[in-house]
């Protein structure tokens, strides 16, 4: 393994950042999960980032970026972008800080994260459909005017002030063997994996770390394989806080020598994250902060021939916008086989629905939604078309009201099949 002297960060780099941060940012609580603990057959703890000041980790990286600025430069002031996380941190730190904050966000950026950061005092400039957009013209507005630009996560004091999670992680859970977190451009996960690996290495054991990316937004595994930066000409995920088409050069040179995976998930398995989290861990993430999650979901390290042993899931950020909630919670369900939406075909004449209901009354469903017509290109003389949406217990009980469907000879289509695991 490559050691801390030859990397672009040290540990005392980061331990450094850590004395500088002790007295603005909170020691997050780190909780242990039973239902994923038994979901892996090991111990699984979740560092709740979620629950830091500003709602993510970014905060660490970017006052302790800004903290390190010369009175001269403090005076021309900062520039960013980002697509929420990143903006709040840098706004929250130079509200702390006193210096003039302009951030550049996505045009598409959740109402909650734009207003959170003018809360903050930032001015914000909507520019763009992406991030890596906004970037670009942030750093031509650095150009132009003399401002410093804070880049999200390719700078030495940004990985260093995000790997201080990594520190506290390893005081909180002495016992850790493996660690996950998201990765857009890799800031959080290069900063952990210095910290924990050189940690380790001091006391003679190994930490796993392994990062995880939205598989349509993953720019890690093709960079890694071809050992050169490889930007993506898409990225599309409901994780827009590590939608990034292009990972960062200091974080990449650090993740090739250090992380032992970069593993992918899907976007339903995001979205049963999110569920499960909030109905069993009780905790708000906004997918990019659920991402490790998933991974676990979806048995990504047993399929990677990790042995996950104690582990522990960093919950990076909870900043989500409550309508996408809502989208993301109706998905999770239907991922999990707990909410079924079905289309078929009745005969136009009295009873016909009366007899559905009973089948469905029978079954222990619940109608959550009817929607009936008579009129469409596709439909006879003397049919009608119902489409319902229900409530189920899971993936079995789906099927048991489908085959109770049938069995009365119904020919019910499954219009919402996410998890695919319902026929």
């Amino acid at each position: 393994m490559t050691t801390e002297t030859t990397l672009p960060v040290t540990l005392a780099d980061i331990e450094s950042a850590a004395q500088v941060l002790k007295p603005v940012i909170a020691l997050t609580p780190v909780e242990h999960s039973r239902v994923l603990s038994q979901h892996i057959g090991a111990e699984v703890f979740l560092k709740c980032e979620n629950m830091q000041r500003a709602g993510s980790f970014k905060v660490r990286g970017a006052y302790v970026r800004m903290s390190k600025l010369s009175a001269e430069e403090k005076a021309r002031g900062v520039v960013a972008a980002s697509a929420g996380n990143h903006a709040q941190g840098v706004a929250q730190a130079s509200s702390q800080l006193g210096i003039k904050a302009r951030i550049y966000m996505p045009r598409g950026v959740a109402l909650p994260k734009l207003t959170a950061t003018r809360d903050h005092g930032a001015e914000v400039v909507l520019f763009g459909d992406t991030v890596d957009e906004a970037l670009a013209e942030a750093q031509r507005y650095a150009d132009e005017t003399g401002a410093v630009f804070v880049h999200p996560f390719d700078h030495p004091d940004i990985i260093a002030g995000q790997g201080t999670i990594g520190l506290e992680l390893l005081e909180q859970l002495p016992e850790v063997e493996t660690v996950l977190m998201g990765v857009g451009g890799g800031g959080l996960l290069a900063g952990v994996a210095i910290a924990l690996k050189e940690k380790a290495r001091e006391l003679g054991r190994e930490i796993k770390v392994i990062g995880v990316q939205a598989e349509n937004a993953a720019a890690y595994p093709p960079s890694l394989a071809a050992d050169a930066l490889v930007p993506l000409d898409t990225v599309h995920t409901i994780a827009d806080g590590i939608a990034v088409g292009k990972p960062g050069q200091l974080p990449f040179t650090i993740i090739k020598e250090l992380v032992d995976d970069v593993v992918t998930v899907s976007e339903d398995a995001l979205a049963r994250a999110l569920v499960v989290l909030l109905e069993r861990n009780k905790l708000v993430v906004e997918p990019a902060g659920a991402v490790g999650v998933a991974a676990l979901l979806e048995n990504r390290l047993e399929e990677h021939g990790i042995n996950p042993a104690t582990t522990a899931v960093i919950l990076s950020g909870g900043n989500i916008d409550p309508l996408l909630m809502l989208k993301v919670i109706q998905r999770g369900l239907s991922a999990a086989g707990r909410f079924l939406t079905v289309r078929m075909m009745l005969p136009d004449r009295p009873g016909a629905l009366a007899q559905i209901s009973r089948i469905i009354a029978d079954s222990d469903a619940n109608v959550t939604r009817l929607d009936h017509t008579r009129i469409g290109g596709s439909l006879s003389m003397g049919d009608v078309a119902i489409t319902i949406d229900l409530e189920t217990k899971g993936h079995e009980h789906s099927k048991a009201v489908l085959n109770n469907l049938r069995a009365e000879g119904f020919d019910p289509q499954i219009t919402n099949n996410a998890g695919g695991s319902v026929a």
